[in-house]
């Protein structure tokens, strides 16, 4: 179906301006002041309300395959929607991991037929699949990138021989995403506390997994990247140290090392686990109130270059567990682009600098084929929020399948009321139109 957006607040490319967009055929055909056609079409009246490019989302952890009892791709994508994320990026840590061509295939096999929202999924590397990895290579316009674990994951999915990052780093021609932390900094820490304490707590994960152990791997990831010159994309960044490491001086286009801030980074802080305990449990560990300050500098003059979530699902059990037990990670997509609209309001962030880190940068960075922004000929993946509608966080307006969020209770001060994805209007006020599915995003490499 096609769709004329009347009197619309755009919000795209650090402007915000009133116009009439028409969407045809899945683009965006027109950005008028007025349009006048002589032919009937839907229009949505959005008066008083703000047109955003839709979010995309470079890192979400999604579940599926062979974790379904946290998440699928069809839940979370719906959460996604509903709050204003029309396209996303997902991790390779499901069971089995996409470690070849054919797992990673059968995942956008399951999203084809499954995702409301436009969808790509990073190649998983270990220590011995360099073969498989290598042939992403030849889809470099297919995948978004390549996902190394420099740090402690699941299985096998740490990659810590040196020999095998030098030759990943060498010759991947596609964006190699990591999360760095280093293992023996952690192994150290822990072990350390331990006999210390005894009975380890919430508390105690930003003590273990501490500055020092993101530092040392980050810097180690981007010494391969420089020594190649690799393109780099350090995901979820959360030190202060950490950001000597990124530069504002040069255009987001030029650059070859670039870094994501993560939503859940730039709101906890280390005082939160008193209340929170396990539910702000994730890696990297949200840390104390410095690190928060020096992420919202560094986001707001350039040296951090995109906004995500590191959507991260589990179980309300499997949260509750005494904290060595407890699983590590936070469900966040729904929220993202209302936390910072939050932001907005208090004053922390522009809502163009909202669409830049959101949108914009993101489609930039990974140089995604006509998405991203509010330009006539790119697909029409656009949310319209009202900024005058407040809404709560609670049991019966969480989509995500592990039904818990750390947000709960927790006002937002403005809703999204439309998402379009594609041209089509997936979500409208609450209720979803689930006859059109997303697409795999494409890439110009």
């Amino acid at each position: 179906m096609n769709y004329l957006i009347r009197d619309a607040t755009i919000v795209n490319e650090n402007k915000i301006f009133q116009s009439d967009v028409l969407i045809k055929d899945g683009r965006i055909e027109k950005i008028v002041t007025h349009i006048n056609l002589k032919y009937s079409i839907k229009e949505i009246d959005a008066t008083g309300l703000y047109l955003f490019p839709g979010a995309i989302d470079d890192q979400v952890h999604f579940r599926e395959p062979g974790l379904t009892h946290k998440a699928t791709i069809y839940t979370e994508s719906k959460a996604a929607v509903a709050g204003g994320v029309t396209s996303f990026m997902e991790m390779p840590n499901t069971q089995p991991p996409a470690f070849t061509q054919q797992l990673l295939e059968d995942k956008y096999n399951i999203a084809k037929h499954t995702s409301l929202a436009n969808y790509s999924f990073f190649m998983g590397t270990s220590n011995d699949n360099y073969d498989e990895v290598m042939r992403c290579n030849e889809k470099r316009k297919d995948i978004c990138g390549i996902k190394i674990f420099m740090g402690s994951s699941t299985g096998n999915l740490l990659v810590d021989n040196p020999l095998a990052l030098d030759k990943i780093f060498s010759n991947s021609e596609l964006l190699i995403a990591t999360h760095c932390e280093d293992e023996k900094i952690i192994k150290e820490n822990f072990a350390k506390l331990k006999a210390e304490k005894g009975v380890l707590e919430p508390s105690d994960h930003p003590v273990i997994r501490n500055e020092e152990a993101c530092f040392e791997s980050s810097f180690r990831a981007v010494q391969y990247a420089k020594k190649y010159g690799s393109r780099l994309h350090i995901l979820h960044i959360s030190t202060e140290k950490e950001l000597q490491l990124f530069t504002n001086i040069i255009p987001l286009k030029e650059k070859k090392i670039t870094a994501e801030v993560c939503v859940h980074h730039l709101h906890f802080t280390s005082d939160d686990y008193e209340r929170l305990g396990n539910l702000i449990k994730c890696n990297p560990a949200i840390k104390s109130p410095n690190n928060k300050a020096a992420l919202w500098n560094a986001l707001l003059d350039d040296r951090l270059d995109v906004i995500a979530t590191d959507h991260a699902p589990h179980t309300w059990k499997e949260k509750n567990e005494p904290y060595e037990k407890a699983h590590a990670g936070l469900p966040l997509v729904q929220h993202s682009l209302m936390l910072m609209l939050h932001y907005y309001k208090e004053g922390k962030i522009t809502l163009e600098k909202i669409a830049e880190k959101m949108s914009h940068a993101v489609a930039t960075c990974f140089e995604i084929e006509d998405r991203g922004f509010i330009r006539e000929g790119y697909y029409a993946d656009l949310v319209l929020v009202d900024l005058h509608k407040p809404v709560t966080v609670n049991k019966e307006n969480i989509l995500y399948k592990c039904g818990w969020s750390p947000l709960e209770n927790f006002t937002f001060p403005a809703s999204v009321t439309h998402s379009f994805i594609n041209g089509n209007l997936i979500y409208e006020n609450g209720v979803f139109d689930e006859s059109y599915k997303g697409m795999r995003l494409k890439f110009s490499r």
